[in-house]
């Protein structure tokens, strides 16, 4: 596992393929949009189901806050993305981390040494970290944390 980033710390760069097959690199929003990044266990499983369709349904507020971008991350595989996507309707871009590099590179815990952990990084346009929030539960406050961190930048 990587070291754990900090607020105030600049956000690793990384490429990762999309659920459309693109490759993304973070470094291609810093200075036009501040990015909600955003890690999650498992496509399909009910909690992460839960979290993708809370930031699917706040999507136009995250727009109208400086434009912001989110990105979601597992390791699952871009086809699994892709149907996960497209069956939750989700305007934002899911990244594929197969290998789990960005987890480590961003030092995201697992629980229980098991589950990949839940945390929501919001990176302002320099792409310095300016919050983090971690919960493998709350979904619904990494959206709230991500709305109000993004209001204070």
């Amino acid at each position: 596992m990587g070291k754990s980033l900090k607020v105030g710390d600049l956000a690793p760069n990384f490429k990762l393929l999309s659920e459309t097959g693109q490759t993304v690199e973070l470094k291609d929003f810093i200075g036009a949009s501040p990015v909600v990044l955003f890690f999650y266990p498992k496509d399909n499983t009910t909690i992460c189901t839960k979290e993708v369709c809370h930031f699917r349904d706040n999507f136009d507020e995250f727009k109208k806050i400086n434009n912001a971008e989110i990105l979601g991350i597992s390791s699952d595989s871009v086809d699994s993305h892709k149907q996960f996507s497209k069956k939750n309707r989700l305007p934002f871009i899911l990244l594929s981390d197969a290998d789990e590099r960005v987890r480590r590179l961003y030092g995201v815990p697992k629980t229980l040494g098991i589950v990949p952990g839940r945390v929501t990084y919001v990176i302002d346009k320099q792409g310095v970290i300016r919050h983090i929030f971690s919960s493998q539960l709350n979904y619904k406050k990494h959206v709230d944390e991500a709305i109000s961190a993004l209001k204070s930048i």
